[in-house]
């Protein structure tokens, strides 16, 4: 590893073997060349005045799909022993799909099953874009035209959490047959106000059960519906004050707990007598407990049903409640004229304008002599079992059958 310090004003240029790509960085950060190749440059990154670190490849990757594999290769090696933020974009020289090619000739899956594979094994997620689909333009019309995307950005797990509001914009093309990829990191984001919900660990803790009791039994004379409902509003309020003096911030307590045992472990190596073992192991199975809590937390996020109970597996949990938001996120629609909206303001207006659209009425029928020509299925005694009110003991039932660790309703309740 090299360190280049070749100063342009108040920037560090710095270019890869073959000159094609060249990278210009504010000489606040420190800067390391992991890897140097002629289709990619990775620098690492730091900033000693926010403590921060990040390694960046840049890439430009040839035309050739053989001659890719090398590029591929080198990825590999990179994301073996990642484990800071990453970030990975350029012009790749390739597709993901289909749908990212308009004109030309057929596209060639081995070569996108090689670029989609890559991206699988390093672990990395495509961070999405705003404005055209199509980067590259061969410069021809009509049937000779042909569209590509065929640059991006790709970050890992921990670059997403370092910056969660990382946006990128294809800008228009401008002295070149590509586009220019704006990548901002936006680390403020939108605060929503949290609503109550249901952790379904509270339910382990020896209080639990004396909490709702206590907190149940109210003296509430009107409906049974009405009852049931201020009922049910009271006890989130006693659960959410209850997490919150038993439980805590579970997350700032590991960061907490983290550094304490860092403290008893040199105190530890430093002196390894009986008392302070028993310490270091005190605070080891405290910090194995708010583990297996926020395991729990992210699980319940999650809402896979269907993992089994394993390893800690916090992480897994989080990157699949990340992807799951990620894939929700709306960056822009279609119009009913056909025009791409990617301004959240037009997007909202437009959403809202379809569904009153389709959800209203110009003129309410009258006429339903239709359904006299609907044959009748069953009988009169089948009908009225239909429309029986419940009883108590089927309600019960269906209740008591749903799966306990479904998503929470509106009330936040699973």
């Amino acid at each position: 590893m090299e360190s280049y310090r070749r100063r342009l004003g108040l920037e560090t240029a710095i270019c890869n073997v073959s000159s094609k790509i060249w990278a210009f960085v504010d000489e606040e950060y420190e800067v390391t060349v992991l890897m140097d190749t002629v289709q990619q440059l990775t620098l690492k990154l730091f900033n000693w005045d926010v403590d921060m670190e990040l390694v960046v490849t840049l890439v430009y990757a040839k035309c050739d799909r053989i001659e890719r594999i090398e590029l591929w290769d080198s990825l590999y090696n990179l994301a073996s022993d990642m484990t800071i933020p990453w970030l990975v974009g350029g012009d790749f020289n390739v597709i993901t799909d289909e749908e990212e090619k308009y004109g030309g000739l057929p596209v060639s899956l081995n070569e996108v099953e090689d670029f989609r594979h890559c991206i699988q094994s390093c672990n990395l997620t495509d961070l999405g874009y705003k404005g055209s689909v199509f980067t590259w333009w061969n410069g021809r019309g009509e049937d000779d035209c042909v569209f590509k995307r065929l640059d991006r950005c790709l970050g890992n797990f921990e670059l997403q959490q370092l910056f969660p509001g990382l946006e990128i914009n294809h800008l228009i093309k401008c002295g070149s047959d590509h586009s220019p990829l704006l990548l901002e990191c936006k680390q403020e984001v939108q605060q929503f106000k949290k609503h109550f919900k249901f952790l379904n660990f509270w339910t382990k803790h020896d209080t639990f059960i004396d909490v709702v009791k206590e907190n149940w039994e109210t003296d509430v004379v009107a409906n049974s519906f009405w009852t049931f409902n201020v009922k049910l509003k009271k006890m989130k309020q006693v659960l959410s004050q209850w997490s919150r003096s038993t439980y805590g911030d579970i997350f700032q307590q590991i960061t907490n707990l983290e550094e304490v045992i860092k403290a008893h472990e040199a105190l530890f190596e430093s002196n390894p007598s009986y008392a302070n073992r028993e310490k270091l192991m005190k605070v080891q199975a405290e910090l194995t407990r708010v583990l297996h809590l926020e395991e729990e937390f992210w699980k319940q996020k999650a809402g896979m049903s269907w993992f089994q109970d394993g390893d800690k597996n916090s992480k897994f949990f989080h990157a699949y409640v990340k992807g799951r938001r990620k894939m929700l996120q709306l960056k822009r629609i279609q119009n009913s004229q056909g025009q791409w909206l990617d301004n959240e303001e037009e997007i909202a207006e437009e959403a809202i304008g379809f569904f009153q659209a389709q959800f209203h009425e110009t003129v309410i029928p009258t006429q339903f002599d239709i359904l006299k020509h609907v044959p009748s299925m069953i009988t009169n005694e089948q009908n009225e079992e239909l429309v029986a009110v419940p009883t108590k003991e089927e309600v019960k039932h269906a209740v008591f059958g749903l799966n306990s660790t479904s998503a929470g309703g509106l009330d936040g309740i699973s």
